[in-house]
């Protein structure tokens, strides 16, 4: 029998999912309205508002519905994940969408960019009444080191996007990178996939002592990366005349690689130092 929970609707984080449901329609419709666009990085905007609006909806229908707790994962880490994981695309959002499609005298795209900005305060928001608080019991994924783990995936992501083939296939160093980005990723979706779905246990070994190791073999593999890929991608490379201001070129997808892979190193260690932190020390006490 289905039990309506009006409660989940009142509390904070429910109001908060309320105004980030109803602000993400008001972003996409307002972009829609204006026309459809065939390049990426607008597709990429309407996408993160889109999959924002119906994620959302779903949890608060299964929440409203008392239907999350039948379902076969973990709840509390799928919703934390969600949360940090809007939080970025919606930020990443409403930088690119007016930095490539708004004018002063475009009034619903700069409708758009105040709605999406509100947005993701909304989702920052979340993520901090989700979060973990300090001897709490609650699932990895709503903890720091689950956080970080989110952002790690998503900041690849990025790099990901930026590759372009013929840039890295000539040199051997780049091609490491990549593949530094790849092994990296994979692992931090693995703890994602298996902490949501509940199969922690499947691990061979204590998942605190794997996540420390994995994360110390993280930093020296991003050590390397940060200083091979701008010295392969910039050596007798200097930004070509063609690169006009306000268009994105691909040798700024160097740049914003070389930035995301100095980002993501200081995420690994600061997830390193945490994970240090409690198998060394909290575990102790």
């Amino acid at each position: 029998m289905v039990t309506l929970d009006f409660r989940t609707l009142t509390v904070p984080v429910g109001i908060v999912r309320i105004l980030e449901l109803i602000l993400t329609c008001i972003s996409f419709s307002l972009v829609a309205s204006v026309g459809n666009r065939a390049e990426s990085f607008w597709t990429w905007c309407m996408f993160t508002w889109c999959l924002c609006f119906c994620v959302t909806f779903l949890i608060l229908f299964l929440e409203f519905f008392s239907l999350s707790s039948k379902l076969p994962i973990s709840w509390e880490d799928f919703t934390a994940a969600f949360a940090m994981l809007a939080t970025l695309m919606v930020l990443a959002a409403s930088i690119i969408y007016p930095r490539f499609y708004t004018c002063p005298s475009c009034s619903r795209q700069i409708g758009a960019t105040v709605t999406s900005c509100l947005v993701f305060i909304l989702y920052a928001v979340e993520v901090g009444l989700t979060r973990a608080k300090p001897g709490e019991l609650s699932g990895f994924l709503s903890t720091v080191p689950g956080l970080l783990k989110v952002l790690e995936a998503f900041v690849a992501c990025i790099i990901f996007i930026c590759l372009d083939h013929p840039q890295y296939s000539s040199y051997p160093g780049l091609q490491w990178c990549v593949a530094v980005y790849s092994i990296c990723f994979i692992f931090a979706l693995l703890v994602i996939i298996f902490t949501v779905c509940r199969l922690l246990s499947l691990f061979p070994a204590p998942f605190d002592k794997v996540l420390t190791a994995c994360n110390v073999l993280a930093v020296l593999m991003y050590l390397t990366a940060v200083v091979i890929w701008p010295l392969y991608s910039f050596r007798n490379n200097p930004r070509p005349s063609s690169c006009k201001a306000g268009v994105l070129c691909q040798w700024d997808n160097l740049v914003v690689i070389s930035f995301m892979t100095a980002f993501n190193l200081g995420a690994y260690i600061a997830d390193t130092i945490y994970s240090c932190r409690l198998v060394f020390f909290v575990s102790r006490t």
